[in-house]
């Protein structure tokens, strides 16, 4: 085991490790939450959440964590990712995964009100937005797979104490669907969870790209923080207007159809920008810009709200798009130099706060918003 110690404005995170293929330096670093229920937060160096990274290395990591499923597992499977920060990389797991079974579909869960049938709801109790939603495929063989699958795969970027897995696992059981499921699987990147999860007469098994355990001793002389509010699922105005094929309301294939027009020159640098929830399309826009030669980084926006210090450099605060009126954030970019952003975002161009966009164009003066009008 290796041992970390890192000091915060809070208290003292002590880490334990056990070095594998990948080291901590290589899948995150630390920062601390402007949040009362947990002051630090992992931030993942591969996920293109709050620290902008190539497309490369985010579909190495897919491509990495999909390889350890086991090669031995048939029939049909069920793959649900976690909103916000692990919905992209719920996405290119699944689609690295998908051949390995009969048949296959991924559901996310969102805090974005649909219009469509409530599957079911659960609680993500340390995070800074707890309630997450699920709803039902609008695809008739997809429901019929909820009963007949008999592999559940859950993906999360990271797993501390397995209750949010948990917590998903019970919302699941108590809907109609999920009555032949032997086996579960969960896929993270990184596991500090040292107690298994368990079910009866259910086969429960858990991969990570690092596996550990971490302590907390807090300094209670240290001041609460104040986190804004931002546990917000309903929305007004700002519909979504973007085609749901990869994720929300179920998935078997997800094009690349976002933003087809663009071409970038080789060598010039380009940031994409995702939005909150919406990041496998964005994703695929920037991945193949890289494939053309420019030197691409994808970030995203969320709703964390996280302070500046450690892994966090740079901030810049808006008001998101989806008509929630809550606070948005983007780390990571406002302290770098781009030659072009491009924000995407599955709403209409109106509904983006045009103080992002004045702060985007202090970066670079090239900014182009891509979304489906």
């Amino acid at each position: 085991m290796i041992n970390l110690k890192k000091t915060l404005k809070r208290g003292t995170l002590s880490i334990n490790y056990k070095m594998g293929k990948f080291s901590t330096d290589e899948l995150f670093d630390i920062a601390e939450r402007n949040n009362p229920k947990r002051a630090f937060l992992f931030v993942s160096k591969v996920l293109g959440k709050h620290i902008p990274v190539s497309p490369a290395k985010m579909r190495k990591s897919y491509r990495e964590l999909s390889q350890m499923l086991p090669d031995n597992i048939n029939g049909e499977a069920i793959f649900i990712g976690m909103a916000e920060t692990a919905v992209g990389l719920a996405a290119g797991v699944f689609h690295e995964a998908k051949s390995k079974f009969d048949k296959a579909f991924l559901l996310t869960s969102t805090r974005h009100a649909m219009n469509a049938e409530l599957l079911c709801e659960f609680k993500e109790n340390h995070s800074h937005a707890t309630d997450h939603l699920i709803y039902l495929p609008q695809d008739k063989a997809m429901r019929a797979s909820l009963n007949n699958a008999e592999n559940l795969i859950l993906i999360d970027d990271e797993m501390t104490t397995g209750n949010t897995f948990t917590n998903l696992i019970q919302a699941l059981w108590n809907t109609h669907y999920f009555k032949n499921i032997k086996r579960i699987i969960i896929l993270t990147l990184v596991n500090w969870n040292q107690e298994p999860i368990s079910y009866p007469d259910i086969e429960v098994q858990c991969y990570a790209l690092l596996n550990g355990n971490w302590t907390w001793q807090p300094d209670l002389n240290a001041p609460p923080p104040t986190m804004p509010e931002v546990n917000i699922t309903n929305q007004n105005d700002n519909v979504i207007i973007g085609p749901q094929d990869w994720g929300r309301l179920g998935s078997h294939e997800s094009h690349d159809n976002l933003g087809q027009q663009i071409a970038v020159q080789p060598d010039k640098s380009i940031l994409v920008i995702g939005s909150g929830e919406f990041l496998w399309k964005p994703f695929l826009l920037a991945e193949r810009l890289e494939k053309q030669g420019a030197n691409v980084l994808f970030g995203s926006t969320t709703r964390s709200p996280i302070a500046i210090g450690s892994a966090i450099k740079s901030a810049i605060s808006f008001t998101d798009n989806y008509g929630q009126g809550i606070p948005n954030f983007i780390y990571n970019i406002a302290h770098q130099e781009f030659d072009k952003i491009l924000l995407c975002v599955e709403t209409a161009e109106h509904s983006i706060d045009q103080s992002f966009l004045k702060q985007l164009k202090a970066i670079t003066s090239d900014v182009e918003v891509v979304c489906y009008a």
